[in-house]
Formats: structure tokens, sequence, C-alpha cells
């Protein structure tokens, strides 16, 4: 698949839709700032006007400069373009974080080709300024003494792992059975840490995130930056990732197949 333009255009593209986020989201951050609940009822998700304004800033940039691009908001929703190209956005992914003044919560950009494979991805942490970024041929991390390639760790083995997912809470009574068996297994456990555990992971710090119930903005810049970096990125059946529901990346081969053998019985179909 040929992109839609070259590939060092797309990336600084991609690059300033973040610098725009940042920029509309930053005034809020450690505000006390009020969050509605857009699930309604006893659940509890969150959305503030931050994480409005942050997409509203970046689909300004697009509509400018990629009209005839698609878009598939968490905020906003999706509209279809001409091109067949899709940008995947969610502006403030961990808003629960975001609104716990936490610096774990990241924007997160990606442009998808017309059959839906995440062909550059950025996961942005301002406040720690950090951007990791995935395209075709590897990954980076961007910070203000430059870029660094990212590679992840390779360990080799789930017992001397360190793994993640952020909340089991809200995993199925099967799903939360498959983590538990991954947690006693590895070494180290965290948690709430949303996409960033991706760049961790890409960063070579983390050994294996997985996670459920995610959407197609959740989980498409996370795809070409863990894969850039070396990693695996695979649904919870071992297949290629999908965008979502669920998603396990890891540092390599072996600790993948190991965690497999406890997320296969509740692979999602």
């Amino acid at each position: 698949m040929t992109l839609p333009a070259p590939q060092p255009d797309l990336i600084a593209l991609a690059g300033r839709l973040a610098d725009a986020a940042w920029q509309a989201i930053g005034p809020y951050f450690r505000t006390g700032i009020d969050a509605e609940n857009k699930a309604g009822g006893a659940a509890f998700d969150p959305v503030t006007i931050a994480d409005r304004a942050g997409e509203e800033a970046i689909r300004a940039i697009l509509a400018s400069e990629r009209p005839d691009d698609g878009i598939d908001g968490e905020e906003f929703g999706h509209h279809e373009g001409p091109s067949g190209w899709t940008w995947l956005l969610d502006p403030i992914d961990g808003t629960r974080a975001f609104l716990a003044g936490l610096p774990v919560w990241t924007t997160l950009i990606a442009l998808a080709d017309p059959d839906g494979n995440p062909v550059i991805g950025i996961i942005d942490q301002p406040v720690l300024g950090e951007r990791y970024v995935g395209a075709p041929g590897g990954a980076f991390l961007e910070t203000s003494e430059g870029r660094t390639p990212l590679q992840v760790s390779g360990c080799p083995d789930l017992r001397q792992a360190i793994i993640a997912t952020t909340d089991p809470f809200i995993m199925t009574p099967a799903e939360q059975g498959a983590w538990t068996h991954l947690r006693h297994t590895a070494r180290i456990s965290r948690y709430g840490l949303d996409a960033y555990a991706y760049g961790r992971l890409a960063a070579g710090s983390i050994d294996l995130v997985c996670e459920t119930g995610l959407q197609p903005h959740d989980v498409a810049a996370l795809v070409p930056i863990v894969r850039g970096a070396g990693g695996i990125a695979r649904d919870w059946r071992g297949r290629e990732a999908k965008l979502g529901p669920q998603i396990v990346c890891a540092a390599s081969e072996a600790v993948f197949e190991q965690a497999f053998i406890s997320l296969r019985r509740s692979a999602a179909d």
C-alpha cells in the first residue's frame, strides 16, 4: 500500500496534530475541572472539556490539510473520506488519570490505510515530554534531546517479565481469570497506565501488556509503535492485532506464547 503522501510529511503532520492537542488540553491539566459521565447510569465513563478541545484542535488541522481523509475520533465520531485513509484519534487516552493529575494519560493519533491497517501511530505524553512514534521502517522516541530508536526488551520468559493492564476489574470474570494467571506468573505487575504502557513496552521497560474492551481509536496508534520496535501485537486468539476489543503486546515470541496459554481461554470471537 502506497502512503498518501511522503512518509516524513505524514509523520511531521501527526506530530503537529499532537502539539495542537496539547495546546488545547494543557490549560486544563491539574486544574480540578469537572467531568461528565458519557456512559450514563451506574457506570462512569468520564469526558471533559479538555477531551473535546483536544479533538477539535486536531480536526481543525485535518480539515484544512487533509480534507479527503476520514476521521474516527472518540469524542466526535466517525466520518468517511474519499481518500479511503482514516485518522483515528483519542485526545486523552486515560481521562481518569488526567482527572487525578497523573502524567500517564496520552494523546493517541494513528493513520490507517483503506483496509483498516494502522500505518503510522503516535503515543504522546506531553507532560513528560515523551512522544512514541511508529511508522513503516521502525519506531522512535522523540524528546527534547532528539530521537532515539525504540527496541523492545526481548525478555525470554514470562516469569522474568514486567506486565501491565489498565484495570482488571473492567474485565469479564473469564478475562480476570486469565489475567490472574499472568499476574501470578510474572515478576512484576503494574496498573493504571492506559496506552502509556505500550510506549514503555516499545522502549523496553515493560515486557507484556494485555487489555480488553478497546475501541479502534484505543488500539490503532499502538500497533505501528510496538511492531516498529520489534514487538508483537496480536489479539487473544493469537491472530494479528485487530482494532479491538482484545489486544496483547509482547516483547518476545516466547513471552507471548506463555501468556497465550491463559489468554486464549477467554478470547473473544
